[in-house]
């Protein structure tokens, strides 16, 4: 079977290992670079904690158990460090630590002495939620990895034009030069998906979802765990620098366009990042921004559309989702059962095909 998978961030890479090693032929189209996009300017936080519904807990959670999955076979850049909350306070964040234990999540309130104990540059607050079950991933490096580990072929700075159908089935990918061959196309393109999907009769509508994260300079070894505070979320990467998103409360960030100039943003977000690390002496080094993919609803969109044999796997956030979305798809596109495919079942795309004018 010849697998065509459009996108060659973390989602569409990890979908390519999981094919290949069901014996598919895959090659991966990217008009840009591996990790070119939003998988590059991610915050690389694997987490449960933030979550829309019951359904979309326990899809983030077999995230996770993925992720460990691939860990157990692979050395892989995931930091197992949990996280460090303290984003609610007070009761807030005691209901918060209950709903999640009451989920079966590992959720443990800790004191400003625990928190001193575990975090000691950080300013520490009365109380946080410790997460001991979450992690972070080097995104870029992650994704690269996992290409170099798997047996697909790669073509980047290929522009795709279209998905070419024959007799109510997808049959090829236009690109420049002519048509590759396919029995089965996959779009993970993020927001470049829905330009792909609507001439097939697709509809993915997407939220207008900008992101800036920035990073320190490299500072010595101060951060233990990710920590998300009223602040915003951080985290040390591997080479010493901190990452942090300039939006505070980044996950749940509604912003339809970016406020200010980057250097802006990133100055006024690191003066908060030196408040609450008031020992360190930081200042911003690198600023970026990223178009995440969120669909209208907020929630992932993955499985079977339009003609035979076309699918799509669409999210955010793509980091964690990643591993159990190519297991569970996988299975789908093989023609094959996945005993974890009931996890999906709330986030086809056909919730949004009334849409299609």
């Amino acid at each position: 079977m010849q697998v065509v998978i459009i996108g060659a961030g973390i989602v569409g890479v990890t979908l390519a290992r999981a094919l290949s090693r069901q014996g598919a032929k895959v090659t991966v189209l990217d008009a840009g670079g591996v990790a070119g996009g939003a998988t590059g300017r991610s915050f690389g936080w694997i987490n449960a904690s933030f979550y829309a519904d019951a359904s979309h807990f326990a899809l983030r959670a077999a995230g996770i158990e993925a992720y460990r999955r691939l860990c157990r076979d692979l050395d892989l850049p995931v930091q197992w460090s949990g996280c460090l909350c303290w984003e609610e306070e007070g009761a807030a964040l005691e209901a918060q630590a209950q709903d999640l234990q009451e989920l079966g999540y590992n959720a443990e309130i800790v004191s400003r002495a625990d928190m001193a104990w575990m975090e000691p540059a950080v300013a520490a607050p009365e109380q946080a939620v410790f997460f001991r079950g979450e992690a972070a991933v080097e995104a870029e490096a992650f994704t690269r990895a996992l290409l170099g580990r798997s047996d697909v072929q790669v073509m980047t700075g290929a522009r795709v034009e279209g998905i070419k159908t024959t007799a109510g089935r997808v049959s090829g990918v236009r690109m420049t030069g002519g048509v590759l061959p396919a029995d089965r196309v996959i779009v993970a393109a993020g927001t470049g998906s829905p330009d792909l999907l609507a001439p097939l009769g697709v509809s993915l509508p997407l939220l207008p979802r900008p992101g800036v994260i920035f990073t320190t300079a490299a500072v010595a070894p101060v951060l233990n765990h990710v920590c998300v505070a009223p602040i915003g979320e951080f985290r040390q990467l591997p080479d010493g620098r901190i990452l942090m998103p300039t939006a505070v409360a980044h996950q749940a960030d509604e912003a339809t366009q970016v406020a200010d100039r980057l250097d802006v943003l990133a100055e006024a977000a690191c003066a908060r990042l030196q408040a609450i690390l008031p020992r360190i002496d930081l200042h911003w080094q690198r600023v970026a921004m990223a178009h995440r993919p969120v669909p209208q609803d907020g929630l992932p969109v993955v499985g079977a559309c339009g003609p035979q044999g076309l699918f799509t796997a669409v999210m955010h956030s793509g980091i964690t989702l990643a591993p159990v979305v190519a297991e569970i798809l996988t299975a789908n596109v093989m023609g094959k059962d996945s005993e974890l495919a009931a996890l999906i079942a709330p986030y086809r795309p056909e919730r949004f095909q009334s849409a299609i004018s």
